[in-house]
């Protein structure tokens, strides 16, 4: 069994861990701080077709829950798929966001930096977002 490498990106969130999960589970709103999305996602049954450079993925995502999962499995249009584990758990008063960024097999050092920067961009993005919302500054991007 061939396993990949993994790196643990993660943010803290002043903001309650409910809310943060609500905020990431409306796909709708992912363009607005998951970079790799930002042309935005259009559903398609149980799936969501998100355009990109490579042509249009397919994205499903885990149902609903209770436990702050936001996995979602990536389809790429080369029969390419890549499973993105994205849980949000309490963390005191507050929220911490971690995303398992899996080291493809032909990632090379700088690819997989690369990724992982982007990734934290992206969640200090949802950051942003949500502790301005809460604090009553910026725009409501939460509402």
């Amino acid at each position: 069994m061939t396993t990949m490498a993994a790196r643990i990106i993660h943010v803290s969130i002043e903001r309650d861990w409910r809310d943060v999960y609500a905020f990431m589970a409306d796909h709708q709103k992912m363009p607005l701080w998951a970079s790799g999305l930002s042309t935005g996602l259009a559903r398609d049954g149980d799936e969501w077709i998100a355009p990109g450079p490579l042509g249009n993925a397919r994205v499903r995502f885990a149902p609903a829950n209770e436990f702050g999962v936001v996995d979602h499995l990536v389809k790429l249009e080369n029969g390419a798929k890549i499973h993105n584990a994205l849980r949000v758990v309490p963390n005191g008063d507050g929220a911490e966001v971690m995303f398992t960024l899996l080291r493809q097999f032909d990632m090379s050092d700088e690819q997989l930096a690369a990724d992982a920067a982007c990734v934290q961009k992206d969640l200090d993005t949802l950051k942003t977002i949500l502790e301005e919302s809460k604090n009553g500054k910026g725009h409501r991007h939460d509402r």
